[in-house]
């Protein structure tokens, strides 16, 4: 079954996500799409949601409220999964095409002498240096809104959930991790800073995975709509990776 709802209060993409984690929340919900440029939640359930369920799942959230009753749209349930599958699959575009820069530049520094050279590349240089690229470039992104970032960073970090000024200082973290990498700057504890930060935050992103929790991914801040999914897995579980490499090279 779907239902539309109108919902007062979302006035950018980082309500969108917060009402969409909000409304997952619900028994029985399979999915959830916010707009907050027309103020609809569109909800895909089992059973039948009422007005009252609404209002009592927003009452902690007196920033949104009801506007109108429900409209029931199964018809257009269809349309609106192929929607989803075509928009998630393109969001990952920015996620890719920055790690393949980083990737790229990276690897052109790695050489001691001739680029040409297979024998002159370094590994730990090129992972160092796709370190220092990675936190550099994502705390850039986060930067950009640290308050709306700490709100979607506060959704699935299980650190953040608990002590939310973690979400604030988070961004400025990843920009000194990545200054120390730059100077090379006791590159011992920042190459542990990096797996025990990203391992730790890895288990928000799992558990979120898991549940099925359609929530927005904050790794690139809120500029890009990164879906929550397995590439965030990934992501985090590479940069321990990395970390721990470095330590034994």
């Amino acid at each position: 079954m779907t239902q539309t709802f109108n919902i007062s209060g979302m006035t950018c993409e980082a309500c969108e996500y917060k009402i969409q984690h909000i409304f997952s929340q619900i028994p029985s919900v399979k999915s959830v799409v916010a707009k907050h440029s027309d103020d609809t939640v569109t909800i895909e359930s089992d059973h039948n949601i009422s007005q009252e369920t609404v209002l009592d799942t927003l009452k902690p959230h007196s920033k949104y409220g009801l506007m109108a009753n429900p409209i029931i749209n199964n018809d257009r349930q269809s349309t609106l999964n192929d929607s989803m599958s075509v928009t998630q699959s393109n969001q990952y575009y920015p996620l890719f095409l920055i790690a393949g820069f980083i990737t790229v530049v990276s690897l052109a520094t790695s050489f001691n002498r001739n680029i040409y050279a297979y024998e002159d590349f370094e590994l730990k240089m090129f992972l160092h240096n796709f370190m220092t690229g990675f936190f550099l470039v994502f705390s850039f992104f986060k930067l950009l809104n640290v308050k709306a970032f700490a709100e979607s960073f506060q959704m699935y970090d299980l650190l953040a959930a608990k002590l939310p000024v973690y979400g604030k200082i988070y961004p400025f973290i990843e920009l000194g991790l990545g200054v120390l990498c730059l100077i090379h700057f006791q590159l011992y504890f920042v190459y542990w800073a990096d797996i025990l930060i990203m391992g730790f935050g890895a288990l928000g992103v799992i558990q979120s995975v898991v549940d099925k929790r359609k929530i927005k991914c904050a790794c690139l801040g809120t500029v890009f709509n990164l879906p929550m999914s397995t590439v965030t897995i990934i992501e985090n579980s590479l940069m321990v990776l990395i970390g721990i490499i470095l330590l034994n090279l």
